[in-house]
């Protein structure tokens, strides 16, 4: 182990890594039964289809990791994005509308857009390009990216993952529907019997964050894995005795053989070239440069900002083997196309991780068996309530808010794209977006104050694209 992650030069231990394996894996868990929920209608286009998305989910982004931990060492995880899966599942039901062929054969047509996708990062990450696309981002937004992700996660934690369901419709926010209303008794009368779900759902997500605070004080390892542990069984104490639900049934009946058959009869290699044509030249082209750029940013956002808090970069804000760590959201996009999933990239959730101390490969080897082992336990990842998961995320953000210290806010030139980098963020739920509205604003700035040779060449270009992308491709 120390021969192949360098343990000790990194400062950490194997048990560490473990742990920090763990941790990401349970913040991140979600995907392996959403992704496959996103792509096929929630199941509506066939148990069949779904199984073979899952099953394409848990081996891509295996497959990711597992080149991020021996290629690149970085305790970065990988898996389908999310925003990206749901960007492809409207272009499956497109491509139905437009060819009028099954969903079953669209979605394998739209599988080829992947795999040119994963094709193209993969020339650019061994020609270098994706890195000096990294390079090319001004300094002042690269410290702003950090920042900007705390927000975004802290947003998904209220939000997202804490959503509660009644016969008065749903989903119901914390932010929104328990702390956005005036009274205790609107907010009761407004989400009906869900009320009882989102009151558990508050306490579980506030009761694990002060439990990780407090732990992380003390320095105690593995302060953010043990605060979801306490939530969780807070959680399911409560839905005994509070909702009167079994927070365990998902497992009575549950399978626990990996559908493997399923996968190599409606995802694996079934790719729809004929239908892929038939989508048309434009339609085409337009789809490949769009999954890319938002594909290319989210990666880049992430592992910048989640370096940068783990202190791996250097006093210009680079980050050691950014290559290979490209390389392996590259491979990841192509094993998942393959296989039979949208795009694979870096997970920003890979932040709770590196919190718990997570600094080398072995934390990204950790997670990626785990998904592994989930063609087997499925069941029991889902068991894992979104509260708990969210006290991990609100936390971590908390923490990425810190980057802000670094910023120059005396200086316009950093103040303002970092700004709208931070609200751009959590709203749209995009690092790639957000980072373009960064660029495009430190270039205009800095060409309408006269100093529009500071910008380099590549940034001009990069924010053009984001103009273009912007205002012409939806």
């Amino acid at each position: 182990m120390e021969k192949i992650f360098k343990l000790k030069e990194n400062g950490t231990t194997v048990r560490t890594e473990i742990v920090a394996g763990l941790t990401t894996f349970m913040t991140m868990a979600y995907i392996i039964a959403l992704n496959p929920n996103l792509l096929t209608g929630f199941g509506a286009e066939g148990q069949n289809l779904w199984n073979g998305v899952f099953m394409a989910t848990c081996v891509a982004s295996a497959i990711a990791m597992f080149v991020m931990a021996f290629a690149a060492n970085k305790p970065f995880c990988l898996a389908p994005g999310m925003g990206l899966n749901s960007f492809f599942a409207v272009v499956v039901a497109n491509i139905v509308g437009l060819t009028g062929m099954s969903y079953v054969a669209s979605f394998q047509a739209a599988l080829v857009i992947i795999l040119i996708e994963g094709i193209i990062f993969l020339i650019l990450s061994v020609l270098n390009v994706r890195e000096k696309i990294v390079e090319a981002i001004p300094l002042g937004v690269r410290l702003g990216i950090a920042p900007a992700i705390g927000l975004m996660l802290m947003n998904i934690g209220f939000g997202s993952n804490a959503g509660v369901y009644s016969e008065n419709g749903g989903p119901f926010f914390v932010m929104r529907d328990f702390f956005g209303a005036l009274t205790a008794s609107t907010a009761e009368k407004t989400m009906g019997s869900g009320y009882s779900a989102m009151v558990l759902n508050v306490v579980t997500m506030f009761v694990g964050l002060f439990v990780i605070v407090l732990l992380a004080k003390k320095g105690v390892k593995g302060a953010v894995l043990l605060g979801m542990l306490v939530a969780s069984v807070l959680y399911w104490v409560g839905s005994f005795t509070v909702l009167g639900q079994n927070p365990f049934a998902a497992l009575s009946g549950a399978s626990f053989v990996p559908p493997v058959k399923d996968m190599m009869e409606t995802t694996f290699f079934k790719f729809n070239f004929q239908g892929f044509l038939d989508i048309g030249g434009f339609t085409i082209v337009t789809l490949v440069i769009t999954f890319c750029m938002i594909d290319m940013f989210d990666t880049i956002g992430t592992l910048v900002g989640t370096a940068s808090r783990a202190g791996m970069v250097d006093k210009d804000g680079n980050m050691p083997n950014m290559k290979e760590a490209l390389l392996a959201d590259a491979v990841g996009t192509m094993a998942g196309a393959c296989t039979g999933t949208s795009t694979v990239t870096t997970f920003v959730e890979s932040a709770s991780g590196v919190e718990a101390g997570g600094r080398t490969g072995l934390t990204a080897l950790t997670c990626g068996v785990l998904f592994l082992a989930c063609t087997f336990i499925a069941p029991i990842a889902a068991i894992i309530p979104a509260a708990a998961t969210s006290a991990a995320l609100i936390y971590v953000g908390v923490l990425m808010l810190m980057g802000l210290k670094n910023v120059n806010f005396n200086d316009m030139d950093q103040m303002v794209p970092v700004a709208l980098m931070l609200i751009a963020m959590p709203i749209s739920s995009s690092i790639g977006h957000a980072i373009g509205l960064g660029l495009i604003a430190y270039t205009v700035i800095k060409v309408f104050s006269g100093k529009a040779k500071e910008v380099s060449a590549l940034t001009y270009v990069i924010s053009a694209l984001f103009l273009v992308k912007f205002f012409l491709v939806a």
